[in-house]
Formats: structure tokens, sequence, C-alpha cells
């Protein structure tokens, strides 16, 4: 099947397309399909062995268990043509996929008749087959085989072999083979309606070994492509194919194929094949990927929804010819299968077009979330790299000055004034742990709760720990909705702040270090929170989530209002003065989380969360592996705010 066909100008190829309408045959020594499980069911009854109807039931039933098994060279070594046997058992197993098989023997043993074809000195033994199937369900027909003594002296017995043994109505050439005709997958929406995932142009890219008479011109224009090729590998590939079998190199979206064309289309031996394939073209790591061999969800939306997107497909199972593939015979067949249906999201499009714009400024890896506080909508998820996962959501990180908002409240909750005094040296010690601030700065005794929250005074919170007790921070941070479980509708990490053990332990946790541990989104719903006033879940699939999850307690409305106030002064005369002309009126708090390479040395992510006083809008932005909250967050954060403005 590899070779090309006469008058063909390109060599054939394998069809990677797993989410077109279309039916598909798919026979042994073409393209084989992944057996997804077999489970065996063989029933047996006990016979008397000794006679010959008794041996030749029991063979019978050997054979059976091996094929209902899945081990067709086991069943094949019961026949008397073990070759030709498993090349069928083996391509019927492919073509099939069945997910369990069950193979019983359905009446007694007979004299074989030799008028009817019969061989001699056999036995028909009747089975029934039933295949429970992928799309299809379970499968059934009655069969027969002949067991025939190996001599007239000799008791050993074996299965004669045939194809029609297989299926009645098979003859020679010919195998089994289920057909699904998938509905086209439908697409996952913004909320504007517009597609962050559906039907897009591909192109797949190949190689005709033959036809390739430059072979490092080509290498050096697969390079170019940027996509993470091997081009080494590659090359290995070519050299031990057949050459006019094709080799599958890349499937190129169509704006990447678009930029490199005249380079590719100049290189001999490249080939090109259009196509349409499901792929995501917002939010990436949120909508997730579709496995290509199987044409289903792998991650993320595509994942938690694929029976909804997806749909129901019918299915066919057909007689057909193993040399060409063309089928011969319907046997059985589902009609009726029922399109997919979107999956409607929260996501503003023009909002995560800006987010992601915003993270390709910036050489390091980062994330950045947008949420409605009125609502909890989730309006963007961004994160670059794209094969970081989805950090935005599920990121487990340290939240460093940003989680002073919720030390701050507890402050506030237990009865510090803004204006009242609580220091800002220099340096303090715990347990033996010197703790400082960046840049060791001081702001001195009069520091007040405002002046330490605006300039970030890791001293003067962990120098005020004895006003709080274990399980402080806890209770503060179920206000914000940390501690409940979220459903939004894809997964999340919805945050983590237990309970100290120890001073060092606590003082840590005071300023976000530790074992405090956060998302950027739960970040962007603590200023939600402060902006609203009261915690909304966060929501991204409205429809799946008929009942968010409440906040156990709430802020008072002062602890509120000192926050707000906080954090809008942070912009004008604290550490994210970089929001200061954002249109908006922007309130922030910064942040600079440490943590430990792991050779030994430390390293910083940077955060900047907050709001917007004249939107309905909060925003958590992450860098990672370098920098501070306002020098290295901050201007992706303007580019972030003023990019949806514009």
């Amino acid at each position: 099947m590899g070779d090309s066909a006469p008058g063909w100008d390109l060599p054939r190829q394998q069809d990677q397309d797993t989410g077109r309408h279309r039916t598909k045959w798919i026979i042994a020594g073409a393209v084989g399909v992944t057996v997804l499980a077999i489970g065996a069911v063989l029933l047996l009854r006990d016979g008397d062995s000794d006679s010959p109807e008794g041996a030749a039931r029991a063979e019978a039933e050997r054979f059976l268990g091996a094929w209902a098994d899945g081990d067709p060279e086991a069943a094949a070594a019961f026949t008397d043509d073990p070759e030709a046997a498993a090349s069928l058992l083996e391509s019927v197993q492919r073509n099939l996929g069945a997910e369990e098989t069950a193979l019983t023997v359905s009446g007694e043993p007979a004299r074989g008749d030799l008028s009817a074809g019969a061989p001699e000195a056999s036995y028909a033994v009747p089975f029934t087959a039933a295949f429970t199937l992928p799309g299809l369900g379970e499968w059934s027909y009655e069969s027969s085989l002949y067991v025939v003594r190996d001599g007239p002296e000799d008791e050993g017995w074996h299965v004669h072999w045939e194809s029609p043994l297989v299926h009645p109505e098979l003859v020679d050439g010919q195998t089994l083979v289920l057909s699904t005709d998938r509905p086209e997958r439908a697409p996952i929406l913004a909320a504007d309606g517009s597609q962050l995932a559906g039907p897009s142009a591909v192109w797949d890219l190949s190689i005709w070994p033959a036809r390739l008479t430059d072979p490092d011109a080509a290498w050096e224009a697969l390079d170019g492509l940027d996509v993470g090729l091997d081009t080494d590998a590659l090359a290995d590939r070519v050299a031990d194919s057949d050459p006019d079998q094709a080799v599958s190199v890349v499937s190129l979206r169509d704006q990447v194929f678009r930029e490199h064309e005249d380079e590719l289309r100049a290189v001999e031996g490249l080939q090109f094949a259009e196509d349409t394939r499901p792929l995501a073209h917002l939010a990436r790591t949120v909508v997730g990927g579709i496995d290509p061999a199987t044409g289903t969800g792998s991650s993320g939306l595509q994942g938690r929804y694929e029976e909804q997107l997806a749909g129901t497909a019918s299915a066919t199972v057909v007689i057909a010819d193993r040399e060409s593939g063309d089928a011969v015979e319907v046997l059985y067949e589902q009609e009726g299968g029922e399109p997919g249906t979107p999956v409607q999201t929260t996501i503003d499009a023009g909002m995560q077009r800006a987010a992601e714009a915003a993270l390709e400024g910036t050489d390091q890896a980062g994330s950045i979330v947008a949420v409605r506080p009125s609502t909890g909508e989730v309006l963007a998820a961004a994160d670059s790299p794209l094969d970081g996962g989805d950090r935005s959501l599920s990121g487990q990180l340290a939240p460093g000055s940003t989680f002073k908002v919720i030390t701050t409240a507890a402050l506030l909750e237990s009865g510090t004034a803004p204006g009242e005094a609580i220091g800002c040296p220099k340096y303090e010690t715990v347990e033996g742990y010197r703790f400082q601030n960046q840049n060791e700065f001081e702001l001195g005794p009069d520091t007040t709760l405002h002046e330490a929250f605006t300039a970030s005074c890791n001293t003067a919170y962990i120098g005020n720990r004895d006003r709080f007790d274990n399980d402080t921070l806890r209770l503060t941070a179920e206000a914000f909705g940390i501690g409940v479980e979220w459903d939004l509708g894809a997964g999340s990490f919805d945050g983590s702040v237990p309970d100290a053990e120890g001073a060092s332990d606590l003082a840590a946790s005071l300023i976000g270090q530790g074992r405090v541990q956060a998302s950027p989104l739960v970040m962007a719903s603590v200023a939600a929170t402060v902006a609203e006033g009261t915690f909304h879940q966060p929501v991204l699939v409205p429809e799946a989530v008929p009942d968010p999850a409440a906040a156990p307690r709430e802020l008072s409305a002062e602890t509120v209002d000192a926050l707000r106030t906080m954090m809008r002064d942070t912009v004008t005369q604290g550490t994210a003065t970089v929001l200061a002309d954002v249109p908006g009126v922007a309130h922030a708090k910064t942040g600079t989380a440490e943590f430990d390479t792991g050779d030994g040395e430390l390293s910083t992510n940077a955060w900047l969360i907050g709001y917007l006083g004249e939107a309905d809008l909060a925003f958590a932005v992450l860098l990672l592996d370098g920098g501070s909250g306002g020098a290295t967050a901050g201007p992706i954060a303007v580019d972030f705010l003023t990019g949806f403005q514009e």
C-alpha cells in the first residue's frame, strides 16, 4: 500500500484527519487502529475429552479462548495454517478495535459433512462471536469451525483454518472493518460567540525521499520553521525509508505555512497537503488539545467536554478487501449520529488577545488572568510558553507580597487601624532565620499599616506576628474564597493557606511565602473580592456551574474600604506607580516571591495584582524566574490593560 500508484503525482500518505465528517476504511496492512482494550469472555463447558466429540470441543475452546484473549498468534497455533490464521485474526483485531470479545461454543460438536465440503475426520463446532465495539455497542453473529483429528491413530486435534471461520460471509483476501463516520467537532466559543477553537486549515508536510535532491536545503528550510523539529532524526528516518514512501514531517497551522511557503516550496522533494482540523486559536492552554491519532480531546476543555463537543458518530461493520481497502458488504450498521454542541465560555476575545500579546513582549515565562468582580466570570487566561500548561488556572506558586492583601485584611479585621504604627525595621529575625525587605530598605518605627502596605514592607508584618494565631490567615483567606472547593467548569488550583506550624512558618506565610500557594486565577480573584466587596467564585463555563461556591465568611465594609484605599495609594505613591497612567483608575499590589532553583540558588517570581475602579475588571500578572513585581510584572500589566482598551 505504500508504493506510488500508477498515474499519481505523489506517493500515498497516511491520512491524519481526525476531525472532518467522512467515512474512512482502516484495514490491516494499511493504517492500524489502536486496540482500546480487549476483555475476553469465554464460557467453557465441561465435556468428555475422552470422546472424539469432547476432544474436538476442548480444542475449539482453546482456540476461541486465545482469540478472545487478544492473542492472534496463540490462537493461530491451534490451527493447521498458523501463518494465514495469525494474519487474518490480527487484521480483524486491529480493524474492529473491540473493547470486549466474547466467543462461546454454542452447540454440540457434530461429524463434518463431507458432501458440504467438510474436511475428513472432522467435527463441526458451532460458536457465537460477540464484540463490544466503540461507538456501536455489541455486535454478534453465529459461526462454526471444524476441528480435525491429526491422524487415525493419533489423538491430537487441530482447528482447520479457513476465512469463513471468522465470519461465515468472509472469503480469502477479505477482513472485517469497523468504520466510523464522525460529525464535525463542535467549537469552543468566547463570550461573544467567536471561536476559541474550531475547524481550521492545516498543512501536512512530508518528504518524498526519491525526489529529495538537496537534503541540506530541506533541513535548513525545516529548521527555519522553529517548531521544534529534530532534523537529524528526520534525516535518519528518510535515509531508512522506502524511496517512494512518503515520510511524514509535521502539520503546520495555515498562518505558519504561509509565512514560510516560498522557502518550503523551493525545496524539491518536500510535499504539502492542505487539510482541515479542529485547532485552538485563543487561550490555547485552557482550551487544550486533541489527540491526532484518535481525534479525541486530550487536555483542557477539549478533554473535559469530549462527549459534548464530539457528538455521536454513526458506525458500520463491513467486509473489506484487504488489498484495496474497498468495502464489499455491510454486515451491521448504526445510523443517526448526533453532531456535537459548542462549549460556551466567558472569555472576552479582545481581552484574551491583549493578554497574549502582552506576554509575547517578554522573554520570561508568564501568565495573565482577568476576571469580572461582579460575577466571577473569567475574561482572560493566557500562558507563555504554550507548552508550560495552564499555569494561569492551575499553577501552584508562592504569591509573595500580593498575599499581603489577605494579611492586611486579617489585621484590619482584628482591630488594627490603617494609621496605626507597626514599624518597618531593616531586618526581623525569627527562630534564627533573618527576614528582610527587598534591597534591605527600612522605614522606621513610626511606619503605619497603610505605609507598610504601599511600600510592601516585609518586616512590618513579620514584626507583628504576635497579632496572629496559627489559623488566622486561613480563616481570613476564606473570605476571599480560598479554602473552599471551586468548580469553574475547568480544572484549577484554588489556593492553599495552611495553619502555621511555628513562628518561622507563620512569619513566611504573612508575606506569601512558606507553604502558602496560589494560582494567578486565585490572586486575580483576591483583587476582585476587594473591588466587589465580596467573593464571587470564578466561572469559565457557566452552563457547567449551576451552583458556584460561596465564601463561608465576609469582610467588613470598613476592611474593604481600607484595602481599596491602600491598593489605590500603592499605584499613586507606592510600588505600583507603573500603573499610574493606565485608563480606569488602577488599584494594585505588587509581589516578589523567592524560590529555590534546586541548585542552592534563589530566584524570584514577579507578581502584580489589581483592579480598575472604573471598570468591572480585576487581574493578575505573573512572570517567572527573575525580577520584581513593580519593575518586571508592571510593564506587562500596562501592556495588557492598555491593549484591550485601545
